[in-house]
């Protein structure tokens, strides 16, 4: 027997979290036993446990009954294998548990990626369980590991949303108003925006003591604070709303009413003000019905109409140009240990970490 670590959390009172050790048995026939090097905590992992039993979140890495595990993406090494094709030491990037290690059963083997093919992984979407191996991934850089950490995924849910919105002529908008943003995901749908639809402008709301960095990011037509709704011009608008706030998002409702032309959710980044009934509730509220946007499914979408190649290329080429735009908005900040993961992820459920650093655990 082995022991490792975990960060066990409340599902119903998320706020409540430790550090636990775990005994695990001898690794499978097949399988691999990975070592977690480095892990981002952002608010992306705050949406995976807000909404985490509604779409399988908490299913990804077994905890005991009334426990969750959040899912974290980051890097980590072959410590053991009983794989023909893995050896010790290779490198590897994707979806892991706040933990110090992780079994794996690859499939789908290439000289870039893997597929966990562990049994009670296969019911959630493909696109968690895909894994990098760095030695032939495209994608990776070395000395930009923190930063595919920090800002990849959310990147990518950014991508996807401009790509809905565009496909769908942005439902005859002229403006797409972007809550949350200082949020990574939120920059990174402003980045793609600002490429791929210059002719939509791109809004964005943020709280009072957030404006001079979202303005420095240079990726926003427009930053006004949260209590400035009511004074922004009326015009023809799609809403993207990463904060989670039910009264912000009803006073965007109640301010642009039928000009409001789509009302996209995306995350949760202020869980205290969600409302009763969560993220998905109907309140009435006047103009389009808010709709969810699960960006796995739209994942699976692109790349099928695409393929992976030309779908990554296309993908890629607006990661470069937005890892341009926000080379020096954000300072990376390393801690050590699961206790900091911990305290990070604690912290960022309050709302209280600087926008303006990216965290980085090595566990």
């Amino acid at each position: 027997m082995t022991t490792i670590q975990q960060v066990h959390v409340r599902k119903d009172q998320l706020e409540s979290a430790d550090v636990v050790d775990v005994e695990v048995s001898d690794l499978a026939d097949g399988a691999v036993r990975l070592e977690v090097e480095s892990f981002s905590v952002t608010a992306n992992n705050i949406t995976y446990a807000v909404v985490g039993d509604g779409f399988g979140y908490w299913n990804f890495f077994p905890a005991p009954d009334g426990l969750g595990i959040v899912p974290m993406w980051g890097h980590a090494k072959v410590i053991e294998s009983n794989h023909a094709e893995f050896a010790l030491g290779e490198r590897v990037y994707g979806y892991l548990p706040m933990a110090t290690h992780l079994d794996v059963r690859p499939g789908n083997v290439s000289a870039s990626s893997f597929m966990d093919t562990t049994e009670y992984r296969q019911p959630m979407s493909p696109i968690y369980n895909q894994y990098s191996r760095l030695a032939a991934d495209p994608e990776h850089d070395a000395n930009r590991e923190a930063e595919r950490m920090i800002f990849g995924p959310l990147f990518k849910t950014g991508f996807l949303i401009e790509y809905f919105m565009r496909e769908n002529g942005w439902f005859e908008a002229d403006q797409v108003i972007l809550t949350s943003a200082s949020s990574k995901t939120a920059m990174g749908l402003a980045s793609v925006a600002k490429q791929n639809s210059p002719g939509i402008k791109r809004v964005g709301l943020t709280s009072a003591g957030n404006i001079d960095f979202v303005e420095s990011t240079g990726l926003y037509d427009k930053v006004v604070s949260y209590d400035e709704v009511g004074m922004l011009p009326i015009a023809n608008s799609v809403s993207v709303d990463f904060a989670g706030n039910a009264a912000l998002l009803a006073n965007i409702h109640e301010h642009y009413s039928d000009t409001l032309k789509y009302s996209c959710l995306v995350g949760a980044t202020h869980i205290e003000e969600r409302g009763e009934g969560g993220m998905t509730a109907d309140r009435g509220l006047p103009g389009p019905k808010p709709t969810l946007f699960f960006a796995p499914d739209h994942a699976v979408a692109f790349f099928k109409e695409h393929g992976p190649v030309e779908g990554g290329k296309l993908v890629a080429k607006s990661w470069h140009e937005f890892l341009s735009a926000a080379d020096g908005t954000v300072e990376v900040v390393r801690h050590s240990g699961l206790e900091s993961a911990r305290n990070v992820y604690v912290e960022m459920l309050g709302g209280t970490v600087d926008p303006a650093k990216g965290i980085v655990i090595d566990p």
